[in-house]
């Protein structure tokens, strides 16, 4: 997870599926923010690169890994319920298409990634 004072934050890392089946991601919570969404890159009408809430969540392929990286899909912390710093860890349950649930723990770290636009945004924000 990006460090961060207040306001927005994103978690990143690899989900890695064992079985035989797909699977799909269809949302995920944290004590650390009260509003989450999965988030993808995608481009707009004006070729610009966007993040927006993914439609129908993330697919991890069966055997497979899907990573979760800066400019890419990731989970977004959009109301941070107490500051995030390096360091500090935050307990995250991702909720499954079958309804099944994982949870793990991810370790806050500096990040000073890149100016990203949202879908819906005339400005950059800094993710």
């Amino acid at each position: 997870m990006k460090a961060a004072d207040e306001g927005m934050s994103a978690a990143f890392g690899e989900l890695t599926n064992s079985s035989d089946q797909d699977v799909t991601v269809t949302s995920a919570t944290s004590e650390a923010s009260s509003m989450l969404e999965l988030h993808e890159t995608v481009e707009n009408d004006a070729g610009e690169m966007i993040m927006r809430p993914i439609e129908g969540g993330f697919v991890i392929p069966a055997g497979g890994t899907l990573h979760l990286e800066p400019g890419g899909n990731h989970i977004m912390l959009m109301d941070l319920t107490a500051p995030l710093a390096a360091g500090d860890e935050a307990t995250f349950t991702l909720t499954f298409s079958d309804d099944s649930t994982y949870e793990f723990t991810a370790p806050v770290k500096d990040y000073s990634g890149a100016n990203e636009t949202y879908e819906g945004d005339d400005q950059d924000t800094d993710e």
